[in-house]
């Protein structure tokens, strides 16, 4: 029989020799939604003001929005391109979700490749190709060329459990095709990366910067193998390099500049701090004079709304939290070491800190811990990113990946999208992770079983 203590306003449960917390299926604290289905990235935070619901929905209207060709009647949405990857932030970010690599022979739709040249910035970011700048865009206007496509290859690596059941993995390569403004330099580096899922941002943006940076351990000083770093980026805003929070290699510091950022670079769109259009001086010779459109494209009132509505996006509640397979599976997940880096509970900073009361003095379970972490050579990418070396990655959080496959229809799981399931995902981990990911290849089938349950809960 289970057994319930009550200490306080807090319970504990002993399910199946596993301790859980009561409220553990709150991933946001009180902010949490309790929707599953296509629309479980898409509500609104549970204890969201009429004041912040207003926002909210203004900002909802521009995700969803596509943008035109300026000059254009639609005023206030004109002024895409000349180049982009994308219409609006929500052909990439379907229903607020995950992208996806394309399927043979189709091109990105929500991923793109990221490109530089090797060393650094002024800033510390990351050389943009004199060329082509710092992302491949494969879409434009008429009259416009497109600046080239992607080419993805993949070639099967095989592998046996020590239970000698088989798996199988695929290792991608990436290239470029039919450029159209000049051949690419052969130091060229390539960044794949698909669109990350935005709910839950907001609560991520308000956990104290000392709390993020008190987990760091670079030099790994206990000796538990994890060394974890945080990245440091340069804040347009501030002027300043400040903490990097979002990204695959936290490149960037908080949600306002990572909004303009996408505008800039996807969809060609200016914005108050990237004033200038996403091309090269190369490229801006060869297209000659652009059609007249508003400066900037997207005004403050535009981004202002739509980091409203990014940071009121809430995280789904957990669910089948308190089955007997799913406690095991949590156990193991915390015997392999996953925790360390997915780091199970945070806590959100005080209401004078946040972007709205609603956010604040949060209990939050979003497995991660915000910093960046070595995962090898197989997953490197090989490109730098600030302090970020081209063999680390942000720690991606977990909560909604059980929903993934409701809301965007696939499992394609890592930076690029190569994983096509939860077990390939963690077999892909090595570095730091190398004990964690042997550690899975050890376990019985039951036990694989019991950990995938635990992450398709969350």
């Amino acid at each position: 029989m289970d057994r319930v203590w009550q200490m306080g306003i807090f319970s504990l449960t002993v399910l199946g020799g596993s301790v859980s917390q009561a409220g553990e299926e709150h991933s946001g604290g009180e902010t949490t939604v309790f929707v599953t289905g296509r629309e479980a990235f898409s509500r609104p935070l549970a204890n969201i003001s009429r004041h912040a619901l207003r926002l909210h929905a203004v900002g909802d209207s521009f995700f969803n929005a596509n943008w035109v060709i300026a000059p254009a009647s639609t005023a206030g949405r004109d002024g895409l391109g000349p180049l982009f990857n994308a219409r609006s932030c929500s052909a990439c970010h379907l229903r607020d979700g995950r992208g996806r690599p394309p399927e043979s022979g189709d091109v990105l739709q929500s991923m793109l490749l990221r490109l530089s040249h090797p060393g650094v910035g002024e800033q510390g970011q990351p050389l943009a190709s004199p060329i082509y700048g710092g992302q491949l865009q494969n879409h434009s206007i008429p009259g416009v060329l497109p600046e080239g496509y992607a080419r993805i290859r993949y070639r099967p690596s095989e592998g046996i459990y020590a239970d000698e059941s088989s798996y199988s993995l695929r290792f991608p390569t990436y290239g470029l095709s039919q450029l159209k403004y000049g051949k690419a330099d052969p130091q060229l580096q390539i960044g794949p990366r698909v669109a990350q899922a935005v709910h839950g941002l907001g609560l991520l943006e308000a956990v104290p910067e000392a709390d993020i940076v008190s987990r760091e351990d670079p030099d790994d000083t206990d000796g538990d193998g994890i060394s974890g770093r945080a990245n440091r980026v340069w804040n347009r805003i501030e002027g300043a390099a400040t903490l990097g929070r979002f990204g695959w290699k936290a490149n960037q510091p908080d949600l306002r500049q990572q909004t303009e950022a996408a505008f800039h670079g996807d969809i060609g769109i200016t914005t108050p701090n990237f004033p200038a259009e996403n091309l090269t001086a190369h490229q801006s010779h060869c297209l000659g004079p652009l059609p007249d459109s508003p400066s900037p494209e997207a005004n403050q009132k535009v981004i202002d709304r739509v980091v409203a509505y990014l940071q009121t996006l809430a995280p789904p509640a957990r669910r089948h939290w308190d089955k007997p397979e799913v406690r095991a599976g949590e156990q193991h997940f915390r015997d392999l070491g996953c925790a360390k880096c997915h780091v199970e509970e945070l806590r959100t900073g005080p209401a004078h800190q946040v972007a709205f009361p609603e956010l604040a003095n949060q209990v939050i379970r979003p497995y991660t811990d915000l910093l960046l972490h070595d995962l090898g050579d197989g997953l490197a990418d090989n490109r730098p990113d600030f302090l970020a070396n081209g063999r680390e990655w942000r720690t991606p959080p977990l909560w909604g990946i059980g929903l993934q496959e409701a809301v965007n229809g696939h499992l394609f799981l890592l930076h690029d999208g190569r994983a096509r399931g939860f077990a390939e995902a963690i077999l892909w981990h090595h570095g730091e992770a190398e004990s964690s990911s042997q550690g899975f290849r050890k376990l019985s089938g039951i036990q694989r079983a019991e950990l995938i349950a635990f992450l398709r809960s969350l």
